[in-house]
């Protein structure tokens, strides 16, 4: 009887071991609990601040990927700092040629009797996404409601202008006047698998470059508004 009490009670000492190394590594797991660290994404580009006879025409999009430090900040871990790197690949439609002559560029309304089939300026870009994250998440939930704000600082690492018509076609890198450094603000909400953002410009595509018919000033600021994906 002394060995069957003594049994039973190695098996509870063992059971209750057992559990207290379960909540042991549940624990370390919970402390190292993150979310949303690889990311990719589409947009569309809306461009604001045109020059005066200068419309958006034909597609305007971007593609987006990277990678972002997710750093909780809180004991529940759901508010966290986001700071990360990603590439952002963009093309811009619209009726502004840009034409490389004697070395120089120059920027012209197109004529709207010309016909064409593609007047494109197209910018990749290297970017450090900044985000305060917000959600309703935890280490057993797979879908949930998150918002994270932030920054984003970018450098411009290639440019390209391209045009295509009947009469002339020619494509070109490294446009003149490009803004180099770039800075956006970004919004990002949704559940689960589908997640909207809004990413406006704070600072213009081109600085310091002028339409030739006009003088004005080529600035141009994109919005775009697209669908992003996480994973972990």
């Amino acid at each position: 009887m002394k060995i069957i009490y003594l049994s039973l009670l190695l098996c509870c000492f063992g059971s209750m071991k057992a559990q207290d190394l379960s909540w042991l590594k549940q624990n370390e797991s919970d402390s190292l609990y993150r979310e949303d660290q690889f990311y990719v994404g589409f947009s569309f580009n809306f461009l604001t601040d045109l020059p005066k006879d200068v419309e958006q025409s034909g597609f305007s999009g971007g593609l987006m990927f990277g990678f972002i430090r997710d750093m909780p900040i809180n004991e529940k871990r759901n508010i966290s700092v986001g700071l990360g790197l990603g590439f952002n690949l963009n093309t811009f439609g619209q009726t502004l040629q840009i034409k490389r002559e004697m070395n120089q560029d120059r920027f012209l309304v197109l004529n709207p009797d010309i016909d064409y089939d593609t007047n494109r300026f197209t910018t990749n870009l290297i970017e450090i996404p900044l985000e305060l994250r917000w959600r309703t998440s935890d280490i057993d939930k797979l879908s949930f409601w998150r918002i994270y704000f932030g920054i984003k600082f970018g450098y411009v690492i290639s440019s390209k202008s391209v045009f295509r018509s009947p009469e002339e076609s020619y494509e070109f890198r490294s446009i003149d006047g490009i803004n180099d450094f770039r800075t956006s603000l970004k919004l990002t909400f949704g559940y689960g698998a589908v997640n909207f953002f809004v990413d406006a410009s704070l600072t213009p595509i081109f600085d310091g470059q002028q339409v030739e018919e006009s003088g004005e000033d080529v600035s141009i600021k994109p919005i775009k508004v697209g669908l992003v994906f996480f994973f972990l």
